[in-house]
This record gives structure tokens, sequence and C-alpha cells, in this order.
């Protein structure tokens, strides 16, 4: 039996499994909003939680230079995704979750 699949809204791959999560913006009811970012996984460690590494550059105007920065995002990672540590994702706001979950992954994207 195959799940249904719902329309998230954005142009993104579905994913091939299958879940049972409530929090699943493919097979649950969580809806995502608000701004797409792009990342790395940095640590699967948690229980349907992942750690996504988004490397920037910000312009310090006193020096005129660019610096690195990196910002560290805990997303929800449903198990119909199957990640792992070093994926290229995409990861959407979504309604707070836990503590400090309130990034939902909805691609993971293939390099």
């Amino acid at each position: 039996m195959t799940a249904k699949i719902r329309n998230i809204g954005i142009e993104v791959a579905a994913p091939e499994g299958e879940c049972t999560d409530p929090y699943c913006p493919f097979h649950g009811t969580l809806s995502v909003r608000g701004q797409i970012i792009e990342g790395t996984v940095d640590t699967v460690k948690m229980n349907k939680t992942v750690i996504v590494r988004r490397d920037y550059y910000k312009f310090d105007q006193k020096y005129e230079r660019y610096e690195k920065r990196t910002a560290r995002i805990a997303a929800h990672a449903a198990p119909c995704l199957g990640l792992k540590a070093g994926d290229s994702v995409k990861i959407m706001e979504c309604r707070p979750i836990s503590k400090t979950v309130s990034y939902a992954v909805i691609e993971k994207r293939s390099e």
C-alpha cells in the first residue's frame, strides 16, 4: 500500500520512502512556511532531528571585507528522507516542534 504524498506548495522532489510521522511535511499534517535555507547535514545523533550547517559570508563595513560565518540550525527530519551526515538538504520554516526545532527538512538534494 502506498501512502498518499501531500502537496506542500513548494516545487521540491517528493521522498521515495514512506513514514507515519505526524510531523512529516509530506505524509503528516505539518505545514511549512517562510524562508527556505540550503545547507549540509552536520549531525544525525538525535531522534528525528538533524543539525544543518549553513555557511555564508557577511560584509564587514569597517574593514571592507567579507568574513565567513556558520549557522547551525536544528531541523526535524522525517524518517522517509533517510538522511545521513554530509547530505545536502533544503529546510523550511514551520511551527515550533520543540524548544529548539522550528524548521523541517523538505528535500534531500542529490549532487
